[in-house]
């Protein structure tokens, strides 16, 4: 566990340099606009909506570290080319869809190979560690990215990321956990979906995520854009509002097991959701950094007080053989749904004004947070360390 959390640190931490220095390749090296930020989000995540439900059925083939020291090693020649060689806007959305299609299998893979490396009892608290870790990423990441991006460049600052992926892939590459043989019957992509959508509280937790995923999109596209020609902020400071989604991150990962034991899984769950209407609704109307910060800070609180005890729920509730499916299944649709929000969340920007995207954005965080508190998912809970389905 402690070599995949190390590969999972290095690379989380180069993410997140690139997080801001993409955006920002294409408002200003590229003289992109918030459209065209909405676009390259789209391309990234198109693959999961595209191939997610494919994936996931070759991935309950495979063994899965493969496919993670693969997709590593590929991305890391994808982001190291686009950032030293492209320089136009189509050929760049191209690669950003190649980068999607192995982040789409490092994906589904890494969550399918956890249960593998550690007990299922151990779930919940691996998962809130390796949330930590993302978050510690993201509240640094930034404020070095924006120092890099002022410093360096966003290409240069890109291609920080692409050398991330690849001491990754190498750390992974000398893993030894043993892997189970491909099962003899293949399975199918409609078992995944049927076992998805047939369940109790998967189906719930899956759809709401859905529609809660086009939304969160629709803000990320115009988060950047508006920080930059809205606020007049320089990258350092974008880089320390986004420093402060990280440390909201580290906070909620750290209370996340404790608030779900003590609430119940589904109850802290529903709680979280509600967080992002504050928070956006915050960021709509700031008229500065620190605002903007705060809302950050709230969203990706709520994120992390949920997120790891969601997706141990996801894998506990699963057996070994359908895995990848689930993931994928939940996972393609949950960012496929960026392809729909990306590039409608920047086009109303940049047609009706930044402040009344993010405020579209904030009421869809609402209708979402409303109708899963209103869901089955809110009875699920917690017993004996393995988060469990209340009949």
């Amino acid at each position: 566990m402690n070599r995949f959390w190390a590969a999972v640190t290095v690379s989380e931490f180069g993410t997140q340099v690139t997080t801001l220095a993409m955006p920002l390749f294409v408002l200003v090296t590229l003289n992109g606009s918030a459209t065209d930020v909405g676009l390259l989000n789209a391309a990234r995540w198109a693959p999961y909506l595209l191939c997610g439900l494919l994936a996931g059925a070759l991935i309950d083939r495979w063994r899965r570290l493969p496919v993670l020291v693969t997709a590593d090693l590929g991305r890391a020649l994808l982001l190291g080319t686009a950032a030293l060689f492209v320089r136009d806007l189509t050929l760049l959305l191209v690669i950003m869809f190649l980068v999607g299609l192995l982040s789409l299998g490092h994906d589904i893979a890494s969550q399918s190979f956890l249960p593998r490396l550690v007990d299922r009892s151990r779930l919940p608290q691996a998962n809130a560690r390796l949330a930590q870790t993302g978050s510690a990423a993201a509240a640094t990441g930034p404020l070095v990215g924006g120092g890099l991006v002022g410093a360096l460049g966003a290409p240069l600052s890109i291609v920080l990321d692409a050398v991330s992926y690849l001491v990754c892939g190498l750390l992974l590459a000398t893993l030894k956990t043993a892997e189970p043989p491909a099962p003899a019957k293949r399975g199918t992509i409609r078992e995944g979906l049927a076992w998805v959508y047939g369940h109790p509280m998967l189906r719930p937790l899956a759809l709401n995520t859905h529609a809660w995923m086009i939304f969160s999109a629709a803000a990320g596209a115009v988060y950047v854009p508006f920080a930059l020609r809205v606020l007049g902020l320089s990258p350092f400071e974008l880089g320390a509002t986004l420093a402060a989604a990280g440390v909201g991150g580290v906070l909620g990962g750290a209370v996340s097991t404790t608030v779900a034991e003590r609430l119940g899984l589904g109850r802290s769950a529903v709680t979280a959701r509600f967080l992002p209407i504050v928070a956006f609704g915050l960021i709509a109307v700031s008229d500065g950094w620190v605002m903007a910060a705060a809302g950050q800070f709230l969203f990706w609180f709520g994120i992390s007080v949920e997120s790891p005890s969601t997706i141990a729920f996801r894998q506990a509730v699963t057996p070994d053989r359908l895995q990848g499916r689930m993931n994928a299944t939940i996972r393609s649709l949950n960012w496929g749904m960026v392809t729909i929000g990306a590039p409608l969340g920047g086009l109303l920007a940049d047609t009706a004004g930044h402040r009344v995207a993010l405020g579209v954005a904030t009421a869809g965080f609402a209708l979402t947070a409303v109708t899963f508190a209103c869901s089955r998912f809110r009875f699920a809970s917690v017993h004996g360390g393995l988060p469990v389905a209340a009949q």
